[in-house]
């Protein structure tokens, strides 16, 4: 019973806790720095810019491979019938016979017009090249993520000044209400203040619309799916202004062209290019390499061998005939004899029947159908073509700051002008709501008056997200690297 108990209480604290940390993935809301850090992490462009990273450090792997020098090595098993070529004795054998041949070979190339050199000068270029294009990657998708959280908060900030101006406007409704019931207005302000209710509960409507389609954008540019439970903290972000705005625009056009990985990029092609140019001329120059083979044979095959027999070693015979006296010439002769051996130890072959080969290889190119020189003449188009590139990526890098300096400049005037004009229509607003109070004005004017006092609050809450952006993309372009944006 006791054990059914504790069974039992155990299940309901994990049911507890399970619930717990459902409830709180659910009603997660993500800061500006998570949502720019999920995207880091997970955005397919910046992954793809990483892989393409990690490539370039394999092919700077290839290019140092180069300048080390080549080894293989070989073994052949064969078995042979009919008539072959014993491979130890090198003889003609009708026979069937198992043969193993194997070596090593090692090659080393000196020279060949250092190309391998200028192939891992190019894979260094390669390779910081491509560490500049997944850092322009994380920055481009850093702004993004950072001008579409910004959105999400201006919608809600403009459905929140709807909410709050209704619920103004609820209120003036039961006072209405009570004074047209007490025959001090007209039945005609009610149905004005009524009408205007629902007037703002159509942009309420719209303005919950927008907050979810702002929403649904933001998670969509962050991979994620589950867009019911997808929310933002409610963030309050103020304008965070180190000095960039006070900066003139050749300080910031001269800093950008110093720090921005559009330049950097384009550099770095000019310098693959004139890389690609030095390799294609190294094939005009000739390539000398040395090499050196070892090698060994072994074969189960017999085979014959001569020997002297030692009981008779010599025998007697005659040569020739002395002609003057008829005289019988005799020679000795070794007495020899033939017998089949069987094959000698496996290990004992190898030792007995290596070899070794060694030397130098010059290879002078003369004459290819000019292709070394076309490719040569390719490489230089592709210099020139790389340099106007560069001019056009510093003339595009400029106008685009230039862009940026203007759009924050006006910015910032349409931000002010915005506090401005908030600050007369909150004013003409109480004026109009004294006045609606003691009876002075009708309900048409005091909703005219206040649907100007609502559009200036949402137009100071666009004035001032988009203030905050054009800022931080002028300090982005100064060189601020986008995990340091203050927000």
């Amino acid at each position: 019973m006791n054990r059914t108990a504790t069974m039992k209480k155990s299940f309901l604290y994990l049911s507890i806790i399970l619930v717990s940390v459902f409830a709180n993935a659910q009603d997660k809301q993500w800061t500006l720095q998570e949502c720019v850090q999920y995207a880091l992490d997970n955005n397919i462009s910046i992954q793809q810019s990483e892989l393409d990273v990690e490539a370039s450090e394999i092919d700077y792997s290839d290019a140092v491979g180069n300048f080390l020098p080549s080894v293989n090595g070989d073994v052949s098993v064969s078995e042979r019938t009919g008539l072959n070529f014993n491979p130890v004795t090198n003889s003609p054998q009708t026979t069937t016979f198992l043969s193993v041949t194997g070596g090593v070979n090692v090659g080393y190339t000196l020279f060949d017009g250092l190309r391998n050199v200028r192939r891992l000068q190019r894979a260094k270029v390669s390779n910081l090249a491509s560490q500049y294009r997944l850092s322009k990657m994380k920055d481009d998708i850093s702004l993004f993520v950072a001008n579409s959280y910004l959105q999400v908060l201006t919608a809600k900030a403009n459905l929140e000044v709807l909410n709050s101006q209704n619920e103004v406007t609820r209120s003036q409704i039961e006072r209405t209400q009570a004074l047209v019931d007490g025959g001090v207005l007209p039945r005609g302000d009610l149905l004005e203040i009524q009408a205007s209710n629902a007037t703002e509960l159509q942009r309420i409507a719209q303005g919950e619309n927008q907050v979810q389609i702002a929403l649904i954008s933001l998670a969509q540019l962050l991979l994620i799916k589950d867009y019911e439970n997808f929310d933002i903290s409610e963030e309050e972000f103020e304008v965070i202004d180190d000095g960039i705005s006070q900066k003139g625009i050749s300080e910031l056009i001269a800093a950008a062209r110093d720090n921005r990985s559009e330049i950097k990029i384009a550099e770095q092609n000019v310098e693959l290019a004139k890389k690609d140019l030095q390799i294609s001329r190294g094939a005009y120059y000739p390539t000398l390499s040395a090499f050196f083979g070892y090698n060994t044979r072994y074969t189960n095959n017999t085979s014959f061998e001569t020997f002297i027999d030692p009981d008779n070693p010599f025998s007697t015979q005659e040569i020739g005939v002395v002609q003057e006296t008829g005289q019988s010439v005799v020679g000795q002769f070794p007495n020899q004899s033939v017998r089949e051996v069987g094959a000698q130890p496996f290990v004992e072959q190898l030792y007995e029947n290596d070899g070794i080969g060694y030397g130098l290889s010059l290879n002078i190119p003369i004459f290819n159908g000019n292709a070394t020189r076309n490719n040569v003449k390719r490489s230089k188009i592709n210099v020139k073509r790389q340099e106007f590139l560069l001019e056009q990526a510093s003339l595009d890098l400029e106008s685009t700051v230039y862009q940026a300096y203007v759009d924050a400049k006006g910015s910032l005037k349409s931000f002010e002008a915005a506090k401005t004009a908030l600050e007369s229509q909150e004013l003409a607003y109480q004026y109009a709501e004294d006045r609606y109070d003691v009876g002075l004005t009708n309900a048409f004017d005091f909703s005219q008056s206040k649907v100007r006092y609502d559009n200036a609050r949402i137009e100071l809450n666009r004035a001032k997200y988009d203030y905050i952006f054009k800022i931080k993309v002028l300090e982005l372009y100064f060189g601020v690297p986008a995990a340091e944006l203050k927000f």
